[in-house]
């Protein structure tokens, strides 16, 4: 969710107490570089730090900025997280750390990492690099535990204040409301028993939470009297056989290695079958699949609540129904928000049929173990470390994983299916939004699927590259093809992906080679969809240096030579595309506003987008050779509206400066001025500086001219820093505005 100088995400639910960290943290954030707020997982940390990034957010004048580092198993997807956390898109060859260094380099803002616990040593080093080069930066970080970098400014989060102070009681009825809008603490008693919940729970909120979710199923005095008979059993191993908090087996399913009596909980009775002697006690000899879950604080720090928050959330995992515990465990692969048509695909098998699936999924809703968000779904970490520990209790790891990677490949299928549908725009989306489970996949898929990791890469590189991921389509594409052999059209494939993230990167000798290695292997297959593949990128790198015959030449013979695939293909599409640049390129200008047009024409009835905005960014650039700037302008403004569409940086920055061109044209010289600056923000955001092909250049430089010219230099660079400066989005809607200003 955008806020007005940055993004952050929104707060769903209501925000009680902590006027004391507040303050103390909005002293810490003026005052200090980096500030980490530590504490035990439940505790509050997140919504502190998002409280308390959003009071501080207007003091940034470059934003306030959050990246959830919760779903990445390990560091590898750490510096693109944080990358795609400040909006930066690279699209060169530099190292990933250099080119955010750069980045935020002359930036004022504000980051929040949040939940770098399990990355203490990645994130420590990353954030001496950035802190060091970008003097204007300010990290704010939840962990529970310090990371250790120098200048390094700790905050301890304790729970809510049970004694004296009214916010445990308040978040306790406030999330009962939410839970039954028509429910209170009115009877007499309940605000006795919810006080006596939240001084059992020492004040933790995601433990109040937990038990507030369980009072549909008990009365308030019935859920003390139970928390209560839980908590006073800890000293005696919770019950002794862990029965009740165990997960109950349905009918006809059973754990590997679990007697008939079901499984005992981790931290709730006796250890689980496999693990060490100690689980439930005091932590030791915690084996490493448990090890997140028992530091969930230091234990020479929380001993005590870290073992409260253990019982309150198995205490919780009793009351789901057998399903509803097997559906979360088998929901913990996924890295971020779903819907429930992927959990069906994810965690379905055995008793848990698909329909079973979005009833148990309900069920967790209902016992706040997973939150919903219209029809997404997502579930806090630390809950997903205690599903993650039953997945390995079940002995399911594996095949939660192979369905799981099953599932990805499924959806990258089907997104390359539907490239050139009416739902291109909603597969761009979903592709980038999965974007760590679409890698998630393909990390397991390269060892235990090669032939599933090269198709999977194949498919959905493309909508990485574009996305602005070439630095992962790349090596994703590099490690299918190492992994394993791989013949015919995935090989193709695979090659074709290299060739456009090289050429995006204007790496043109690689996207040379590639596209001499498609072609080839195009044509001993007889593959006319790879050949009109190799003729794309072949072409648009010969555009990008100077031989637009040889691209116009190329293209054509490779469209006549596949006559028998669709007009509305996404790769024939794109080799007409070829032929509008080439044509253009080459002072062609009637013939090439005429196969634009007819482009375009076929695009729009095949629900294509992408290709669509570049043949309006066609149209607006032969408009401007033929002295038509309103034209220009109006083709100009629908190719960024689609490029906006896509969240494709890279085309955006280029239709805003033909845009500018277009309006310096028609005398506007500050508006222009100010175009050209937001402009320049998306080509920082890509690390380029103004690209596109040769013939774009001199265009630009004469508009320049004529906008300075008209309201001068003093005014031209005033308008020039301010749409520079503008937040992107911000930016972007001014150069989208019709009206002009003479």
């Amino acid at each position: 969710m955008m806020t007005n100088v940055g993004y952050l995400p929104d707060e769903t639910s209501s925000f009680v107490g902590r006027r004391a960290e507040l303050a103390r943290l909005g002293t810490a954030l003026t005052t200090r570089r980096m500030t980490t707020l530590i504490g035990p997982g439940g505790v509050g940390k997140t919504r502190l730090a998002l409280r308390a990034a959003r009071a501080a957010a207007g003091r940034y004048p470059d934003g306030a900025w959050w990246a959830d580092l919760s779903p990445l198993p390990d560091d590898r997807l750490l510096l693109p997280t944080v990358s795609d956390a400040v909006g930066l898109a690279d699209h060169t060859l530099r190292m990933p750390v250099e080119a955010l260094c750069e980045w935020l380099g002359d930036k004022y803002l504000l980051l929040v990492l949040d939940s770098a616990e399990h990355l203490r040593a990645a994130c420590s080093h990353l954030l001496a690099e950035i802190l060091t080069t970008s003097s204007g930066l300010t990290v704010l970080v939840t962990s529970r535990q310090p990371l250790g970098t120098r200048g390094e400014y700790v905050v301890e989060v304790p729970p809510l204040p049970v004694d004296g102070a009214p916010d445990a009681l308040q978040l306790f009825a406030d999330r009962l409301r939410a839970t039954d809008p028509g429910a209170g603490l009115d009877d007499p008693g309940d605000e006795a028993a919810a006080t006596e919940i939240c001084r059992r729970l020492e004040g933790i909120p995601l433990a109040i939470e937990l038990a507030a979710a369980g009072i549909g199923r008990h009365s308030v005095a019935q859920l003390a009297h139970r928390i209560g008979s839980r908590f006073d059993a800890r000293s005696t191993g919770f019950g002794g056989s862990g029965r009740g908090g165990g997960l109950a087996l349905a009918p006809g399913f059973r754990a590997p290695g679990s007697g008939a009596s079901g499984l005992g909980a981790p931290g709730l009775g006796a250890p689980g079958p496999g693990a060490p002697d100690g689980i439930g006690a005091d932590g030791a000899g915690d084996s490493p699949e448990t090890a997140r879950l028992d530091l969930l604080a230091d234990a020479t720090v929380w001993p005590r609540r870290h073992r409260t928050l253990r019982t309150a959330i198995g205490w919780s995992h009793e009351l789901c129904t057998p399903l509803e515990r097997l559906l979360w465990a088998r929901l913990t692969p996924l890295r971020t928000d779903f819907d429930e048509e992927v959990a069906r695909e994810v965690c379905a098998g055995g008793p848990l049929t698909p329909d079973e699936v979005g009833r148990a999924l309900q069920g967790l809703v209902a016992q706040c173990v997973v939150q919903r968000d219209g029809d997404r779904y997502r579930m806090l970490d630390t809950l997903r470390e205690y599903g993650r520990m039953w997945l390995t209790e079940l002995g399911e790891t594996r095949a939660a994983a192979d369905r799981h990677a099953r599932s990805f490949l499924g959806l990258a299928r089907r997104a390359h299916d539907g490239w050139t549908g009416p739902d291109q725009v909603s597969w761009y989306h979903k592709v980038s939004d999965t974007h760590l489970d679409l890698c998630a996949a393909l990390e397991h898929l390269l060892v235990h699927d090669v032939g599933g990791a090269q198709e999977m890469a194949g498919r959905v590189g493309f909508f990485w590259a574009c996305c602005g991921h070439l630095s992962e389509a790349r090596s994703y594409a590099r490690r299918a093809l190492d992994a394993g052999p791989v013949d015919g059209p995935p090989r193709t494939r695979l090659q074709w992906v290299l060739g456009v993230a090289a050429l995006l990167q204007g790496d043109f000798a690689t996207a040379e080679k590639h596209g001499a290695l498609c072609t080839a292997g195009a044509l001993y297959d007889r593959d006319d969809e790879g050949m009109l593949g190799a003729a794309y990128l072949s072409g648009l790198t010969q555009l990008m240096t100077g031989e637009p015959e040889a691209a116009l030449e190329a293209a054509g013979r490779v469209l006549r030579m596949t006559e028998g695939v669709p007009v509305d293909s996404a790769h024939r599409l794109r080799c007409h595309l070829i032929t509008v640049f080439a044509l253009t390129a080459l002072g062609r200008l009637t013939e090439s506003e005429a196969a634009a047009t007819a482009l375009r024409r076929a695009c729009e009835r095949g629900g294509e987008h992408w290709t669509r905005s570049y043949a309006d960014y066609q149209l607006a650039l032969i408009a401007l050779l033929q002295d038509r700037p309103a034209a220009s302008a109006a083709h100009a403004r629908s190719m960024l509206a689609g490029k906006h569409r896509l969240r494709d940086s890279f085309g955006i920055a280029l239709g805003l400066d033909l845009l500018a061109a277009a309006i310096a044209a028609q005398g506007a010289g500050a508006q222009a001025a100010r175009v050209y600056g937001t402009g320049h923000a998306y080509w920082r955001m890509v690390g380029h500086p103004q690209r596109g092909t040769p013939e774009l250049g001199p265009v630009r430089e004469r508009c320049e001219l004529q906008a300075r010219a008209a309201v001068g230099d003093e005014a031209y660079q005033r308008a020039f820093e301010r749409g520079q400066s503008d937040n992107a989005e911000v930016g972007l809607a001014a150069a989208l505005r019709t009206e002009l200003q003479l």
